[in-house]
């Protein structure tokens, strides 16, 4: 039981250190709103598709050793989670600009930062693990730019101002503007995304290598890490850079007191990330597993699903909402309460999958 906490609090300890770390810049005036709005914009355009691009280069070695059927499920169940998240934050707010923020952090994990980690220290395995990851990043950007793009327009008169730091409640939405853009502004804003950018790279270089390996008898005479290496320790080195950097800006841009005005919004979306996300994804493969003869042999999968369903919110998910004038205040919130709270949460997944003799540590 203590290595299952000591895991747990590894894992997510040090994303709150981060945070704290631009936090405390930020108070002694070595971090200025001039630095945090540029490291945003350099963060999401060039970061993190870099580390997406690698992620999926490096542990994604081939299309056939994909399971389909886990590959499947995660997908059906992501956007099962994305449909009734959807309700919920119509259902919670009618300030424009967080109804996106509210849907974005009921379905967006952060599988790609703490995820693959975690189903390490798990003992799962990690080769599911990055074959889920291949397919579960692009879904998850690809639906973030739907839930930021769909409620609100640019520039976008719901916006909350900010005075002081503490969030001035901005008119309602009318129901005339609930849905801020066309199909065909949305489908724009999911190819021009960086994020998106940088996974479709990173699945076309999986491609050119299974060709490869199909014209070259098994072969791979080109690859980026060996015939361009330059290139590749270049993107690798910016890659590394990302998660660190993306914390400590947030954490620059956190504000306690801007909680007095979003509490309701805060409760519902950390409640839906870090409590009933993970108990719709693994509580369903757990039925389709007992059930059916869906899903077998997983065992060595539901540290993947603690980590696919259960983990924080993704971290690129509060620049993303920044970027694309939604609260990033809000946002910026989620990742810091999802990440405490998930050091107990997992925790007590862990136990009960241990306890149910589902899983073993």
């Amino acid at each position: 039981m203590g290595e299952i906490v000591l895991t747990c609090i590894n894992a997510i300890l040090p994303i709150i250190l981060l945070i704290l770390l631009g936090y405390f810049l930020k108070r002694i005036k070595i971090l200025n709103g001039n630095f945090l709005k540029v490291g945003n914009g350099f963060v999401f355009k060039v970061c993190l598709p870099c580390m997406l691009f690698i992620n999926i280069y490096d542990k994604m070695d081939s299309f056939a050793d994909i399971r389909w059927d886990i590959v499947l499920y995660a997908v059906i169940v992501i956007c099962l989670i994305f449909g009734l998240g959807l309700v919920t934050a119509i259902l919670t707010t009618k300030r424009a600009d967080r109804r996106g923020v509210i849907l974005q952090c009921s379905f967006r994990s952060n599988f790609a930062i703490i995820g693959l980690a975690l189903v390490e220290r798990l003992g799962g395995d990690i080769g599911i693990a990055s074959v889920i990851s291949a397919f579960s990043i692009p879904v998850f950007n690809i639906l973030a730019v739907i839930a930021l793009s769909v409620f609100v327009k640019e520039p976008s008169p719901e916006v909350a101002e900010s005075i002081d730091g503490v969030s001035v409640e901005a008119p309602p939405v009318s129901k005339a503007k609930k849905f801020g853009k066309s199909a065909k502004d949305i489908l724009l804003n999911i190819i021009k995304n960086p994020l998106i950018i940088g996974v479709a790279v990173g699945l076309l270089f999986v491609g050119i290598r299974e060709i490869e390996r199909a014209c070259c008898g098994g072969e791979v005479p080109f690859a980026l890490n060996n015939q361009l290496k330059f290139l590749y320790t270049a993107v690798k080195d910016i890659k590394s850079v990302a998660t660190p950097l993306a914390l400590v800006i947030l954490g620059g841009q956190f504000e306690f007191s801007a909680v007095k005005g979003m509490t309701k919004e805060i409760i519902v979306g950390t409640v839906w990330r870090i409590v009933l996300a993970p108990l719709i994804g693994i509580g369903l493969a757990v039925l389709f597993s007992k059930l059916t003869p869906v899903l077998n042999d997983l065992d060595a999968v539901y540290p993947t699903l603690i980590a696919l369903f259960g983990t924080p919110v993704a971290v690129s998910s509060a620049i993303m909402a920044g970027a694309m004038k939604n609260d990033e205040q809000l946002a910026t919130q989620y990742v810091v309460w999802t990440s405490l709270g998930s050091i107990i949460t997992i925790f007590a997944t862990v136990l009960i999958l241990m306890g149910c003799g589902l899983m073993t540590v």
